[in-house]
């Protein structure tokens, strides 16, 4: 934030979330220089056709890059329009080329252009570290794929699980998305040079039947990016809607991740922590405390994205006709806010994940607590093979059950497992060696391991 006015407003995106890489993506200066590539592209096509001269198109490639932003922006304020202003501040430097710039053109053939190569350049940081997490997460998969914790439904204890199994379920939201970014990859195309209203009148007057020959040349200098079939004046805002849906998406999968960490650094739960700073301030008031920051600001940001991402919805439906300006002023702020506040959502889950601190002694002491409880289904089922009533055992869990949670309660340890063993009416049925093998929660973890491996190879063959 060094020389900036502090006196003035200024977004917490250009210095407090995201990644300078993304924040350059989405600069002014990003911004405009590919703008005049789209210029001195469209005019070195037109002159291959005679349409400009070589003295005209050297002189516009010599100054393509002396870009004076200020100059833009003072323009501006007289002409109202960003895309003229940014023409004149171009054709007062080239001033035996200026006159050819913009020919044949209309406003979105730059605007919607350098938007979808901005887009792309975005999305292709989204993707590395998107899959820079999932390779995070297959270390954390493959390292606890058999360490049984208990498993919580409606955030009460319910059966045993494994925690590798519990990360390869968000591992597996994220490769979800990850199939749905490559989707929008695929889809995303650019508006090409098509004019006004989209059916390149203007250059079919200029170039007959080699309009389309030249739209290919201009977009092949902005890294081959392939054009919509058909457009409006803009391209097709579906796109962003799409984009929109993938960001919203992988907010939606980060903040599920997010939550449950809020939830297992809890007291109550202890389990796991994020990464907490030697000289890192917890509260101002109370100096103990080690509050998960940056996983509540990643659902703070996750909140922001799926909201903005309705913008892109609300654009597609109701930009009307072939044009009406109802997106202009609101995708300037959507669609790059919405990629920063990704991009810092995936680059802090990616620490907080890194440094996860894992309190195996606590998941087991509350292992050890509740899956006793858990026990009691398998214990019917074995007591019952062995010749009992179902429903007289039922009872008898049910006696013990009360005694144990009053000991627990009480801050005793859970006795379940001793009551058991010492009750004349389960004795009948199970031996103590029986009860000892139920248990044990490895006995009762299903096939979380192998599942939890098998996502580890399939986040191998995509990353």
């Amino acid at each position: 934030m060094k020389n900036s006015d502090y006196s003035k407003y200024t977004s917490p995106f250009s210095w407090r979330y995201g990644s300078e890489e993304m924040r350059q993506i989405f600069s002014e200066e990003n911004k405009y220089k590919i703008w005049r590539k789209i210029w001195v592209e469209l005019v070195r096509a037109q002159s291959k056709e005679g349409l400009v001269g070589k003295e005209e198109l050297e002189d516009l490639e010599k100054y393509q890059d002396e870009i004076d932003i200020e100059r833009i922006w003072e323009i501006e304020k007289d002409t109202s329009h960003d895309v003229v202003s940014a023409i004149k501040e171009f054709a007062e430097k080239a001033k035996i080329g200026g006159g050819k710039i913009h020919l044949g053109a209309t406003s979105m053939d730059i605007v919607d252009n350098a938007d979808a190569f901005r887009i792309k350049q975005a999305l292709s940081l989204v993707e590395k570290q998107l899959k820079e997490l999932l390779k995070t997460f297959s270390k954390k998969i493959q390292k606890y794929s058999d360490f049984a914790c208990m498993g919580y439904t409606h955030l009460q204890a319910a059966e045993p699980t494994t925690l590798g199994y519990r990360f390869a379920f968000y591992a597996q939201d994220l490769l979800m998305d990850l199939e749905l970014l490559e989707f929008v990859k695929k889809n995303l195309k650019a508006k090409g040079m098509k004019g006004a209203v989209g059916t390149s009148a203007s250059y079919v007057k200029l170039l007959g039947q080699k309009a389309e020959e030249m739209e290919l040349e201009v977009l092949g200098g902005l890294g081959g990016l392939e054009a919509y079939e058909v457009t409006s004046q803009t391209s097709p805002r579906k796109i962003e809607v799409w984009i929109s849906d993938l960001l919203a998406s992988i907010a939606q999968s980060l903040n599920k991740f997010a939550f449950d960490l809020r939830i297992m650094q809890s007291s109550g739960f202890g389990e796991w922590q994020e990464p907490f700073g030697s000289k890192q301030v917890g509260s101002s008031a109370m100096p103990f405390k080690r509050n998960p920051i940056k996983s509540e600001q990643i659902c703070s940001l996750a909140r922001l994205v799926v909201n903005l991402s309705k913008t892109s919805w609300d654009n597609a439906s109701l930009t009307l006709l072939e044009r009406t300006l109802d997106d202009s002023a609101n995708r300037r702020v959507a669609i790059p806010e919405m990629f920063l506040a990704t991009d810092e959502i995936l680059s802090s889950t990616i620490n907080i994940l890194t440094g996860l601190t894992i309190n195996d002694k606590r998941i087991t002491n509350n292992l050890n607590t509740y899956w006793p409880f858990s026990a009691s289904e398998v214990i019917i089922i074995e007591a019952v093979k062995n010749g009992a009533d179902r429903q007289k055992i039922h009872d008898v869990l049910r006696e013990i059950s009360m005694k144990a949670w009053e000991a627990i309660q009480n801050g005793q340890p859970n006795p379940m497992k001793e009551l058991l063993i010492n009750n004349i009416e389960i004795k009948k049925y199970l031996k103590e060696s029986d009860l000892e093998k139920l248990f044990d929660a490895k006995g009762h973890i299903g096939n979380a391991k192998e599942k939890s491996l098998t996502m580890v190879s399939h986040i191998a063959k995509l990353t």
